[in-house]
C-alpha cells in the first residue's frame, strides 16, 4: 500500500490507534518515498517499537523483529546452522553404510534462518517491515556489519550463494541512546526524535488507546505522569507506563485518582524501588501539582 500524502499516511497511523504529529508522519512517509531505513530515538516507552507494529498493520505485512544485544553475532542476527540436525542426518546415513556429500550437510533444510535473513528473503514475494530494536545495545561490531545489510540489502551465504531482497524491506531503527552511533549509520537513515509528548497528545493517546477510562481519569493521570517527569527519578514513566496505569485503574474500577489509590498501584508507573520511596514521600505535592494542572 502506498500514500500519496503526509495527511493520508498520518490518518492511517491514527486509525491503527497511533497518534503521531506531522513532523513523525512526515518522517515515515519521507521513509517510505526514498527507500529509507526509519532511524528512531528517544527515551524508553515513547512509542518507538510501537509504531513498527503499526506501519506493519498498516501495510498488511509481516513484522519481523530483531532485538539487540550486547554480543549480539551473524549466528543470531542472519543465519546459522543446524549443527544437531546435521549430526543426526550423518549418523542415519553412517547407519545405512551411505556417504554423505558436504553440498547435501549445508542445504536448505539445515539452514536456520534469523530476522535478517529472513526479512531478505520473505521480501521476494512483498516489502516486509524489518524492525532492528534497540540498536544502541548491540555491539560497534555488529553495526559495522548492518551498514552492509542496509546498503545492499543482500547475504551472502558461503554454503549457498547470494540472497537478494527483490522488493526492499521497510527497516526501522531504534535507540534509547545508551550509547552514540556512528555517523555512517545514521546517514543512510531517515532520523527522527520522539520526545515525551504534551500534555494535549499524551491525553489523546491514553483515551485513544483505553477508551473506557473516564475523561476525569485520563486528565488526571495524564497530568500527573507529566508532573513525575520532572522530579528527580532514575527512571521517569513514559507514555507506555501512562496507558498501563490507565489500564490497571479501570481494571480496579476507578473514576478518579486520589492519593490512597496511587500509593496502591506505584508498582505500574515506576520499576525501581529507590523511585518508590522517594515518591512516596511527595504524593501529595505532586498530585495537587498535577490537579492544578489537570
Amino acid at each position: 500500500m502506498t500514500y500519496n500524502s503526509i495527511e493520508e499516511l498520518q490518518q492511517a497511523l491514527y486509525d491503527q490507534n497511533y497518534v503521531a504529529e506531522r513532523s513523525l508522519a512526515t518522517a515515515v512517509y519521507l521513509s517510505m518515498k526514498l527507500g529509507k531505513p526509519l532511524f528512531l530515538e528517544g527515551e524508553p516507552g515513547v512509542g518507538k517499537t510501537e509504531i513498527a507494529k503499526v506501519i506493519a498493520a498498516m501495510l498488511d505485512t509481516n513484522l519481523i523483529r530483531l532485538q539487540c544485544y550486547e554480543g549480539l553475532d551473524v549466528s543470531q542476527a542472519v543465519y546459522e546452522w543446524n549443527y544437531t540436525r546435521q549430526i543426526m542426518h550423518i549418523r542415519s546415513m553412517e547407519a545405512q553404510n551411505k556417504s554423505v556429500a558436504e553440498d547435501e550437510l549445508f542445504g536448505e533444510k539445515f539452514l536456520l534462518r534469523r530476522p535478517l535473513l529472513r526479512a531478505i528473503e520473505e521480501s521476494a514475494e512483498k516489502s516486509q517491515v524489518l524492525l532492528i530494536d534497540e540498536v544502541d545495545r548491540s555491539d560497534e561490531e555488529f553495526e559495522a556489519f548492518l551498514l552492509e545489510i542496509l546498503s545492499d540489502f543482500q547475504i551472502t551465504i558461503p554454503e549457498i550463494g547470494t540472497v537478494k531482497a527483490k522488493n526492499r524491506p521497510f527497516v526501522i531503527l531504534t535507540s534509547n541512546r545508551t550509547r552514540e552511533l556512528h555517523d555512517a549509520l545514521k546517514r543512510r537513515c531517515i532520523y527522527f526524535w520522539i520526545d515525551y509528548p504534551s500534555f494535549q497528545k499524551e491525553l489523546e493517546i491514553v483515551t485513544t488507546k483505553v477508551p473506557e477510562a473516564s475523561q476525569q481519569l485520563a486528565r488526571q493521570v495524564t497530568a500527573f505522569v507529566q508532573e513525575l517527569r520532572s522530579e528527580d527519578l532514575y527512571k521517569v514513566p513514559g507514555v507506555a507506563e501512562s496507558i498501563d496505569w490507565v489500564s490497571a485503574l479501570v481494571a480496579l474500577d476507578q473514576q478518579a485518582l486520589d492519593e490512597t489509590i496511587i500509593e496502591d498501584t506505584l508498582g505500574v508507573i515506576l520499576k525501581y524501588q529507590d523511585d518508590v520511596t522517594q515518591l512516596k514521600g511527595q504524593i501529595q505535592q505532586v498530585y495537587n501539582r498535577a490537579s492544578a494542572a489537570a
